[in-house]
């Protein structure tokens, strides 16, 4: 894979329920908070990996009610299926791999479940009789000469896997796929048991988010509570992310959406990326009503914005920024009071001057349960 060969300064890896989405978090404050982070410092250079007991299908469901970003890889069914880009074409090898010393219609049978993956089959279990309820069934599996492994999470969620599967071993496998080019560092997050292997990987960082589950906190206490390369954040989801990053020291860990004025706080470097950002976030903010209204106002964003800038509407109509700012003031406050959002996914930029960005994303807005999404070009000069 093309994404493999130049793996970048840091990759992700990180559970979704609980950890990236903060399911008890109706406007997804947290999560947009990674978003606009993520899409202005790192896309570029970095890998985001999602990885999760959900099957494909369930994910996919997920990011229709999220505002999830396109990952570059995803770990699916408990990193038992590896999925590249946002076709997520399948990797068969590491299927092909699991398939060994694996019989999914012999698990079936001592389970009587139904409707699972293929190398994947779970059930709910009450924790006090977790443990012996997966000593039997280990017991039994063995006499029929299956190799399989078995993860408890969540209080109740029990996964029978191949020996060789879970989201640590699926993330050595990428280790090894990158050829020795492995990332700068890599950063893994979970909140329950069936994470806890993603933390012993070697060489990787590691946070527990604060809402972590009981049975991940008594592997740390176990296993990792001298460990200085993991934490347990003090901040929940995709918040104790960024916590993450700036304890490491991995990378900028001041996500835009937390900056008030940007006028006071410029890039030493001119990052096309981080500017527009920046610029939907005020926009934002304007439809919210959540900044003054006035001209000093719209003439402060045309002097934090390059004049040269334009917009290329998808149908190919062309308008300078100015342009667009100066028709925001019509719009000012029509989303107050409202779960009105927007984040941007897939930034990428490219240099096509000497001073002349050309940058492309998906801009996403969201209105209470509606949600549009729409390809948008950018040009952008360094120079006022």
């Amino acid at each position: 894979m093309d994404l493999l060969s130049a793996a970048g300064r840091l990759m992700i890896v990180s559970d979704l329920d609980l950890t990236m989405v903060d399911h008890e978090d109706p406007e997804n404050l947290s999560l947009l908070r990674f978003n606009a982070l993520w899409e202005a410092c790192y896309r570029q250079d970095s890998l985001l990996v999602y990885s999760s007991g959900r099957s494909p299908a369930s994910y996919k469901k997920l990011r229709k009610n999220r505002p999830l970003l396109t990952p570059d890889i995803t770990i699916m069914s408990v990193g038992t299926e590896i999925m590249y880009g946002e076709s997520m074409v399948r990797d068969d090898e590491w299927e092909r791999y699991l398939n060994q010393r694996w019989n999914r219609d012999i698990v079936m049978e001592e389970t009587s479940e139904t409707a699972q993956r293929p190398l994947k089959v779970s059930f709910f279990v009450k924790k006090d009789v977790a443990s012996k309820v997966m000593k039997a069934l280990a017991e039994q599996l063995e006499k029929h000469g299956l190799e399989v492994k078995i993860v408890y999470s969540s209080g109740m969620a029990l996964d029978i896997l191949p020996k060789g599967a879970g989201k640590g071993q699926a993330l050595l496998y990428l280790f090894k796929k990158f050829h020795g080019n492995v990332p700068v560092h890599t950063l893994v997050c979970g909140d329950s048991g069936n994470d806890a292997e993603l933390f012993g990987v070697p060489g990787v960082y590691g946070v527990m988010v604060s809402n972590a589950q009981e049975e991940l906190l008594q592997w740390f206490a176990e296993n990792a509570k001298d460990n200085p390369n993991l934490i347990h954040a003090t901040e929940r989801c995709a918040s104790g992310i960024i916590q993450a990053i700036g304890h490491f020291s991995l990378g900028p860990n001041v996500s835009p959406r937390d900056i008030t004025d940007f006028q006071k706080c410029k890039l030493d470097i001119f990052n096309p990326s981080y500017e527009v950002v920046k610029f939907y976030l005020l926009y934002e903010r304007w439809q919210r009503a959540e900044v003054e209204k006035s001209e000093q106002y719209m003439e402060n964003l045309k002097l934090i914005f390059y004049p040269a800038g334009i917009f290329v509407h998808p149908s190919g109509v062309e308008r300078s920024m100015h342009q667009f700012i100066d028709e925001m003031g019509k719009s000012y406050g029509s989303k107050r009071r409202m779960q009105y959002h927007i984040w941007l996914d897939r930034v990428s930029s490219a240099q096509i001057g000497s001073d002349t960005w050309l940058v492309k994303f998906d801009k996403w807005e969201s209105s209470g349960k509606e949600r549009h999404c729409c390809l948008t070009m950018v040009l952008l000069s360094s120079t006022v």
